[in-house]
């Protein structure tokens, strides 16, 4: 039957379909009430029109009898009735509304669960590195959160558009039944009209919204910078406040236009038609309906004609746009379109292959971590990063990765982390593809400070603790590697010691330097090495500290992770230089491979790449030295 269906209608359907498919989620009794009280409040209205037209009709009988008299006694049933009806709707209207926003609220968190559990139960990161997937995420996320366009109210507002249609169609009954029906047909045929240029209009109009998407986060992005604390001393500093103004003027601008030109191709022409149509159909109506009062006996010409005529205005009120309904049942499924689609996408992308399990632990690694001819690009990239990468990190010792920016160092770690799996090779540990072991208990035995590390909003203990999660009641164990960071004092300092939130914001809370948060990341990774990890990744693990810091550091750090394995990440070379190994990648290949002092005699690439750093900070011609010693760089 769908093709026999307009186009336009057919979608609609579709669409309500797609709502009320959602309605079992918030539960079979809260939507059995819903459902009630919306069926009511579209028949009370109907009962109210019918009630008081007959108190209306009965009037003279009832003067005429006087109190007692039958007549009188049928005005007195008729007005109780129509009372009745009256205060019913004033009752359950709030009740449709509460009720509304709890089927709204439970269908909202069921979406949002099915969000989260489809985002966290990946084992990689490919899809939350994909653009456009984030993109429906964030937008998904946004509109959940909010709860005003989301597919819970697209749910909620299904129900309370039922109770407006069954009002409308027994308005159309009433009519039709009491006077004619060719009359109530055209009332009908008048009012979906307009509903038709509502409904459709609004779909017309929203899907051009969402059409314009990267523009409308292109405004949001400038209307954060304007208000942006971090941005504030910039914008006021280099004087871009009239260019970051210029800049909103003409984004907003170049996004308002093609919708103002939408909004009037979608209202303005055809809603000229709709209103003509509507007022020469509602005219001949109610001209039919006055000219038949003429005939029959008085108080049933007076009962039909309040009935009908009320009857019939209120049908034509139904022509409105449903703020209730209408922009919930056209824009509440986005968000959970964008749900479906990133869904969608987790089941479109092949599964990782893995070998056989060997077992619920993962050894203690002996001998080497081998990239046995391992070739990787990224999903939807024709360009590899690796091609036939054949790389060995000896277990027990220090390996540092430099290379140009591109070079794949940070993919290096993702593809050991397992974040990704190689497209062709293997990484084994000691000969075993690390893929046959189970992937919580390999990620367990890796330690990775990320040159973009998060930064948890709890407190400072916790940033460490989350380390070695399942460990987390070890407090003393927490301590010593905040110590073995340096940075006691600066968080014994804080308002709540390392109890305090590491957020401004939050009660209590405070923020740390760049220095300091990279420190507490440090931590971490020693607080995960002392209860169970034993491959130590460092992604730029000091790129926040200055040169003489990070130097003292590092003669600390070789002696509270001796015995681990290390992999160093890294541009400074006074930091790589004290790597047992250092490889050098170029083009997804090792190119280099050896000692400081070896790289150094080859005098290849490393030691161009050392020469010019180590001339940069030496150079104090133009007393621009950086008071960094000749040892660090020596």
């Amino acid at each position: 039957m769908k093709w026999l269906l307009p186009d336009g209608v057919a979608r609609l359907l579709a669409a309500r379909r797609d709502i009320a498919r959602l309605l079992p989620r918030a539960g079979a009794a809260l939507v059995a009430a819903s459902a009630v009280v919306n069926v009511l409040l579209g028949l009370l209205p109907v009962l109210f029109v019918v009630a008081g037209a007959l108190v209306l009709g009965r009037v003279p009988a009832a003067v005429e009898g006087g109190t007692g008299s039958p007549a009188f006694d049928a005005l007195i049933r008729a007005f109780v009735l129509a009372a009745a009806s009256f205060v019913g709707q004033q009752i359950l209207a709030p009740a449709q509304q509460a009720l509304g926003e709890s089927v709204a609220r439970r269908i909202d968190g069921r979406v949002l669960d099915e969000l989260m559990d489809a985002a966290m139960s990946q084992p990689g990161i490919a899809a939350l590195e994909d653009a456009r997937v984030v993109e429906d995420l964030r937008a998904a996320a946004r509109e959940l959160e909010s709860g005003v366009q989301s597919p819970g109210q697209a749910g909620a507002g299904l129900l309370a558009l039922g109770a407006r249609q069954i009002q409308l169609l027994g308005y159309v009954a009433v009519v039709g039944f009491a006077f004619s029906w060719l009359a109530a047909a055209g009332l009908l045929t008048a009012v979906l009209l307009f509903r038709h240029g509502h409904v459709g209009g609004l779909r017309k109009y929203a899907g051009a919204r969402f059409d314009l998407g990267s523009q409308e986060m292109g405004n949001d992005y400038l209307r954060n910078l304007a208000t942006s604390a971090e941005a504030a001393k910039e914008i006021r500093v280099f004087g871009l406040m009239r260019w970051l103004q210029d800049r909103l003027h003409s984004s907003y601008t170049a996004w308002l236009e093609p919708l103002w030109k939408i909004r009037r191709a979608i209202y303005l022409g055809p809603f000229l038609w709709y209103t003509l149509w509507m007022v020469l159909v509602s005219g001949a109506a109610l001209a039919a309906i006055g000219t038949g009062a003429a005939d029959g006996n008085a108080g049933q010409t007076l009962t039909v004609f309040a009935m009908v005529l009320q009857a019939a205005l209120g049908a034509l009120r139904l022509a409105e746009f449903y703020p209730e309904s209408d922009l919930q049942t056209a824009i509440g499924m986005h968000a959970y379109e964008a749900v479906r689609r990133f869904t969608d996408h987790l089941d479109a992308t092949p599964a990782d292959a893995a070998g056989e399990m060997r077992g619920d632990e993962v050894p203690e690694p002996a001998g080497v971590i081998h990239f046995d001819h391992v070739t990787f690009r990224y999903p939807g990239e024709d360009r590899a990063v690796f091609e036939d990468l054949d790389l060995e990190i000896p277990v027990g010792s220090c390996t540092a990765l430099v290379g140009l920016n591109g070079a794949g160092k940070t993919t290096l770690v993702k593809l050991l982390t397992r974040l990704y799996e190689p497209s062709a090779g293997v990484i084994r540990l000691d000969g075993v593809d690390i893929a046959s072991y189970p992937l919580e208990a390999w990620r367990a035995k890796t330690a990775v400070i990320f040159q973009d590390f998060a930064r948890y909003e709890v407190s400072a203990a916790d940033n460490v603790a989350f380390g070695a999660v399942h460990r987390a009641d070890d407090t003393e164990g927490v301590r010593r590697a905040i110590e073995a960071v340096g940075l006691t004092g600066a968080l014994d300092a804080l308002p709540r010691g390392t109890a305090t939130p590491l957020a401004r914001h939050l009660e209590g809370g405070a923020e740390l330097s760049g220095g300091q948060w990279q420190r507490l990341a440090l931590a971490r990774a020693l607080f995960a090495l002392e209860h169970g990890s034993s491959v130590l990744v460092m992604d730029e693990p000091t790129a926040s500290l200055d040169v003489r810091a990070e130097a003292g550091f590092f003669e600390e750090f070789t002696s509270l992770t001796r015995g681990a394995t290390t992999m160093l990440i890294s541009h400074r070379f006074s930091t790589v230089r004290r790597a047992d190994v250092i490889v050098v990648l170029d083009g997804g290949r090792v190119i280099e491979r050896g000692s400081h002092e070896q790289l150094l005699e080859r005098d290849g690439r490393y030691a161009e790449l050392f020469r010019l750093q180590a001339d940069r900070f030496t150079d104090d011609d133009d007393g621009a030295g950086h008071g960094v010693p000749a040892e660090v760089l020596s």
